[in-house]
């Protein structure tokens, strides 16, 4: 049975924060690693956010628990879905579930790991705007049970969402979630804690692994650890430290939805002299998501026509079709036809306009849900003046739109996703005992492990 007063805590990284040169950068993290065991996870395919999270939450690949990527296409009412929150979208049991079950005063917590709404979990907290009746969109989050959430922001200020993506993001966020778990924790003692800290996430895929460029950064996530795990440590808690993949350096964006569009096979919408990708009416169409693309096929008269073009592709390194799939486990219903994964330098952009001119106006907004596909642009801005000039206009109350993300992929430096990567860029994970050769899949069994503790 589980101890119910031994809590866990799984500090949730994304980025590789120990392969780096200057270990002065982050003193604490350098002692603490020292101490401990630290070995590298093999990439799920795709190494992005959610599918790694959920497949180290119930132990299986994207192929059985349904998260082939960040966004898929839904067949049935003809949309292009990201960063939906629902855990009903997650299939299989979590590994809550798994401990609730043999004991049911179990109770669990989890902090900012995705599709964290409407979960089995005791304890629930994710980012989670309002989107008011005028257009405007004011910062929030959601909570189970929902008055956790007006206690947090009671306790720490509103959730600062606009520092937890786009052009503004910075360590506010990764510190307002350390807190929020240690004040969650002091208030439930949850048997198993899960956090998500994301900072470093941010300027890696800005500039690529060049450390000499995020030393602030480095020393802003290492209080911030400092902090979150002397708390548990004082609480005798088992830590597991981990990361769901790397980010490699890249410099090649690739414009596939461009490529289809030139060749007749995208469906094309104006609105108000601007361009919509049209995907229940294209021939084909990709929906990008970092280092994968997939490729939906509503004519499948032109699937030879589409498999040539991505075989031809400067910077495409595999063209999956469902039979590829399977040995990748990603064989799932929400799955493209085809899947495509860069080469260790290139990523796939969503961008389907050939002049900027007329590129739909959420192009140049942070807009995570209408775009069709991953835009890591969202981190820059065009100018500071363009949006302090938009931020006035807020503030004075006059109607405004943020429209200040720049349409120049070529100013991402880092990206992540694919599967065949060097032992530098893959996720790590740190524990008091020893693991080696670990599979994703394996990151269940471990955590599992460590409450019989």
């Amino acid at each position: 049975m589980i101890d119910k007063n031994y809590e866990k805590d799984s500090c949730y990284r994304r980025c590789r924060f120990v392969e780096i040169s200057n270990w002065r950068a982050y003193p604490f993290l350098q002692k603490y690693i020292a101490e401990r065991h630290l070995t590298t996870i093999e990439p799920v395919l795709p190494a992005v956010t959610t599918s790694v999270q959920s497949t180290y939450l119930t132990g299986k690949w994207p192929a059985e628990n349904g998260i082939v990527g960040n966004g898929w296409y839904d067949r049935v009412d003809s949309e292009i879905k990201f960063w939906k929150q629902s855990n009903k979208l997650v299939i299989g049991d979590k590994i809550w579930d798994k401990a609730k079950h043999e004991d049911p005063s179990f109770t669990s917590a989890n902090m900012f790991w995705w599709y964290n709404m409407y979960s089995t979990a005791d304890y629930a907290v994710t980012p989670r705007p309002q989107y008011l009746a005028d257009g405007r969109k004011a910062p929030d989050c959601y909570s189970q049970p929902a008055e956790l959430r007006d206690t947090l922001q009671e306790k720490l200020g509103q959730f600062p969402l606009f520092q937890f993506w786009g052009p503004g993001a910075n360590i506010k966020s990764t510190q307002w979630i350390a807190d929020a778990s240690m004040i969650n924790d002091d208030l439930h003692n949850p048997t198993l804690t899960t956090i998500y800290l994301p900072h470093l996430d941010y300027c890696l895929q800005k500039f690529g692994p060049d450390f000499t460029k995020i030393q602030k950064e480095l020393q802003e996530i290492d209080t911030v650890l400092k902090q979150l795990i002397e708390f548990y440590q004082a609480k005798n808690a088992e830590i597991i430290i981990l990361s769901e993949y790397g980010i490699a350096p890249v410099n090649n964006p690739v414009h596939l939805n461009r490529l289809f569009r030139e060749n007749g096979l995208l469906q094309i919408r104006i609105e108000n002299g601007l361009e919509l990708l049209d995907a229940g009416a294209s021939k084909a169409f990709v929906v990008a998501d970092h280092q994968i693309a997939h490729i939906y096929i509503n004519d499948s008269s032109v699937t030879e026509q589409v498999t040539a073009l991505l075989k031809n592709v400067k910077g495409v390194e595999l063209v999956l079709d469902r039979a590829a799939q399977k040995k990748h486990h990603i064989d799932h219903e929400r799955a493209g036809d085809i899947v495509v994964v860069a080469d260790e330098k290139s990523w796939f952009t969503y961008y389907f306009w050939l002049n900027d001119a007329v590129a739909p106006d959420y192009a140049r907004c942070v807009d995570i849900h209408k775009k069709p596909g991953y835009d890591p642009v969202e981190m820059f801005m065009t100018s500071k003046a363009r949006a302090a000039y938009k931020l006035a206009r807020k503030l004075a109350g006059f109607r405004y739109v943020m429209d200040v993300i720049p349409l120049d992929a070529t100013l991402v430096k880092g990206s992540h996703g694919r599967a065949n990567v060097a032992d530098e860029y893959k996720a790590i994970l740190i524990t008091d005992e020893v693991e080696t050769n670990v599979q994703p899949t394996d990151v269940f069994d471990i955590i599992w492990k460590s409450l019989q503790k």
